[in-house]
């Protein structure tokens, strides 16, 4: 027979094993939370779907003033947060993201990750006359103050921008997503194009793994948006020209080097960017230019029509990555380009 102890501490031992089972259990099912902030909802919300998990319930609650504050709906204690926001214009969706990773903190969650599939302000990486800020820096250490314990983002506008930051950075590329879309349209004698000196390496990795020629597109500028001058260096007579940007502000460049190809007796000519900023007047350039097509990736909300613009969804790539770094797995094989 056994004896009473015996059996209290056989019985305990049976409790904390079926305790620990379901903290494992849980553990498993739930390994993170994602939350997002006010204007990337819509992407959070197709991570999610991806995923198979919930958006966390977070509130966002703005004043008269313009000022807002962020609070958790649920508890994040010991949890990996993962808080999915572009820092697109305007700033109030950075300043969102501020407080999101500050009120994470401070509710004891293990560890924060900034999910940015558009870091703003990368076009500031360094001094390029005196007396200038480098944004992309202060940007860097805004986020690092605030908190995060990593950063994923995607296609910045300069790789270096990497090393401004003292925590891991998880750079994604949109590559993927845009080379398998260009070989569903089978162009026969396709050519890369940059439409300035400074994409070169990137247009150069594309003509790389599609096999293709490449050409660059050279511009002179007056001042900021503003083109004075453009010439092709290369070859584009009968051929299916592919463009390839990171970011399309004011659509100036994107179609003024379209056109230009167009005028060299180029078969056609598409465009891909990674970030559609689209200030005005974009959207009427896009449409009023020669361009076949524009193709984005839904990194920022593109709200306005076009016919010539198609958005390629870059939800199930992030989501990928955000089950890899729960599981400690590589990211690298997600890279084509």
């Amino acid at each position: 027979m056994l004896s009473l102890s015996r059996f209290s501490r056989e019985g305990s031992y049976v409790k904390i094993q079926i305790i620990i089972f379901r903290k494992l259990s849980i553990m498993q099912e739930k390994p993170f939370k994602i939350f997002s902030g006010t204007k990337s909802r819509y992407f959070a919300e197709k991570v999610c779907n991806s995923l198979g998990c919930p958006l966390g319930n977070m509130i966002i609650e703005h004043f008269a003033d313009g000022e807002f504050a962020v609070s958790y709906e649920e508890s994040i204690r010991g949890d990996q947060v993962f808080l999915i926001q572009s820092t697109f214009p305007n700033s109030d969706n950075l300043m969102e993201l501020l407080l999101m990773i500050d009120a994470a903190k401070r509710a004891s969650a293990k560890s924060i990750v900034a999910v940015i599939p558009y870091f703003g302000w990368a076009r500031q990486d360094r001094k390029d006359k005196p007396r200038v800020s480098i944004g992309a820096k202060l940007i860097a250490d805004m986020l690092a103050a605030a908190g995060i314990n990593r950063l994923i983002t995607m296609d910045l506008h300069a790789d270096q921008i990497q090393g401004f930051f003292n925590v891991p950075v998880d750079h994604l590329y949109a590559s993927g997503v845009f080379i398998e879309y260009v070989k569903q349209l089978d162009l026969k004698n396709m050519v890369i194009a940059t439409p300035d000196v400074g994409g070169t390496k990137r247009a150069s990795a594309y003509s790389k793994f599609l096999g293709c020629p490449m050409v660059i597109c050279y511009k002179l500028r007056k001042k900021a948006n503003e083109i004075s001058d453009m010439q092709i260096i290369g070859d584009v007579q009968g051929m299916d020209v592919l463009l390839i940007d990171d970011i399309v502000d004011t659509a100036g460049t994107i179609t003024k080097a379209a056109d230009l190809i167009m005028d060299n007796k180029a078969n056609s000519v598409r465009a891909v960017a990674s970030h559609a900023v689209m200030s005005d007047p974009a959207s009427l350039r896009v449409d009023q230019s020669k361009l076949t097509e524009m193709i984005f990736t839904d990194s920022i909300p593109y709200s306005r029509k076009s016919e010539k613009v198609k958005i390629l969804s870059v939800a199930d790539m992030f989501a990928d990555s955000i089950m890899r770094v729960c599981n400690n797995e590589s990211i690298s094989s997600l890279y084509l380009v």
